[in-house]
């Protein structure tokens, strides 16, 4: 017998992609998938694929429901984690895929999200300095937002090395459609999607803050784009360099942050992030330009949605918590095509 770990939010893209990497996981046992509008049903009837877990039943998403696990992953909408949480017991792990408990400033998140703030907990971005350790020993652990991942680990370690202006940084990342989650919205059909790229919330997506908590950046322009697939971020970052910089300086500054890091990959000189090589993967893959132009700093990466950027990272944050591998159950290989 493993760790025992439950799933609120079960039935939704990234509940489902949880359930999918737990249940192949050496070192844990799944005793709880939790879906208020699904209680009821099984896993195998709203997640066909899932095979292993087919007979088991969803329950309705109660602290009941939840209190026999070790650690309790929550892939709950904006707002529905902290409640949940408040009423689970003191030293009871939770990773919380949410947004409710990543940002430390008030007064940005009344900005960007409204209602009240709640307490932020231990940031789960292993790869940036000194966060492995705190998340080790953490019992609460906010994981990071989707776009704001695959943004921060290209700029960050620009940041700290004082290469770039951290108040000229302009982002583009498109996003697959399951990282606007399952509800049946018009826009979301395929029909209106497929054969086209559109931009939302321009100006005020709710990961800018948070990119700037964890980057080191002062001031952000975020584009996001829906694209017409099912999983994936391609992100490309621009900044404007302090002094004259080579791409082989921004490569070096990028090797020496993720030398040691076993799921950000620094790609050949030349070879671009492509989301496809990174499906079904805990991978990011990066790559680092020099416009001949302006000379900006042009960074751009590549992840899976819900697994760097979301289901994946929050096993690995589990990992972690829990003294196991750090890389157990998750892998650096995508399954393209």
């Amino acid at each position: 017998m493993g760790y025992r770990v439950a799933v609120a939010g079960a039935s939704g893209y990234v509940g489902g992609e949880l359930l999918r990497l737990l249940a192949a996981h050496p070192g844990l046992d799944v005793v709880g998938a939790a879906a208020h509008g699904s209680a009821g049903r099984l896993v195998g009837d709203v997640h066909p694929g899932l095979r292993s877990l087919a007979g088991m039943t969803f329950s309705d998403t109660t602290p009941a429901a939840l209190r026999s696990a070790d650690l309790v992953f929550m892939a709950l909408p904006h707002g529905a984690s902290a409640a949940l949480a408040a009423d689970l017991a003191d030293g009871q792990k939770i990773i919380d895929l949410g947004s409710d408990h990543r940002l430390t400033d008030a007064e940005a998140y009344a900005r960007y999200y409204g209602g009240p703030h709640h307490a932020a907990w231990t940031y789960g971005l292993p790869e940036l300095p000194g966060q492995r350790a705190r998340i080790a020993t953490a019992t609460r652990v906010a994981n990071t937002g989707c776009h704001a991942f695959a943004v921060i680990i290209g700029l960050a370690p620009l940041v700290a090395a004082g290469l770039v202006d951290p108040e000229d940084v302009v982002a583009v990342s498109a996003s697959g459609v399951s990282g606007a989650g399952r509800a049946p919205l018009p826009n979301l059909l395929g029909s209106e999607v497929m054969g086209d790229v559109s931009a939302y919330k321009v100006g005020v997506h709710r990961h800018v803050p948070e990119i700037l908590q964890a980057s080191g950046a002062r001031t952000l322009s975020l584009i996001p784009l829906l694209a017409p697939m099912p999983r994936g971020i391609l992100a490309t970052v621009t900044t404007r360099p302090l002094r004259s910089v080579r791409v082989d300086d921004v490569r070096e500054i990028l090797t020496e942050a993720y030398r040691d890091e076993p799921f950000i990959h620094l790609l050949p000189a030349g070879q671009q992030p492509r989301t496809a090589a990174t499906a079904g993967s805990n991978a990011a893959h990066l790559q680092a330009e020099v416009d001949l132009n302006s000379g900006r700093i042009i960074v751009t990466s590549a992840i899976d949605n819900l697994g760097k950027g979301a289901a994946g990272q929050a096993l690995q944050n589990a990992n972690l918590m829990l003294g196991l591998p750090e890389t157990a159950g998750l892998s650096i290989d995508g399954v393209a095509p």
